[in-house]
């Protein structure tokens, strides 16, 4: 990882904080009240893997691809629950 993040050219502190979302992510999967919310921002940061492997590193983008597939997969079947969340959060 840390020659394919030097390849990127944005530096190693890009590679900490892709690593903190996705462990954020990966929690927030396990907590059914953000699972909806965790699953969205996977689903960003995985566009950002697509887009990154296809232009940037010029290799195959499919396992980001499958990934963000599931992310968006798992955001659409807790929108509901997701809308519900924001709305309390923007509440207080």
């Amino acid at each position: 990882m840390v020659d394919m993040f030097a390849d990127i050219g944005a530096g190693q502190w890009l590679r900490y904080l892709v690593g903190a979302l996705e462990v954020a992510g990966g929690v927030g999967l396990l907590i059914p009240a953000l699972a909806g919310l965790a699953s969205l921002g996977l689903a960003a940061l995985l566009t950002g893997a697509v887009i990154t492997d296809q232009f940037v590193l010029e290799q195959s983008p499919w396992l980001a691809l499958a990934l963000l597939v599931v992310a968006a997969v798992i955001a659409r079947a807790r929108w509901s629950r997701t809308e519900a969340v924001v709305g309390t959060l923007l509440r207080r």
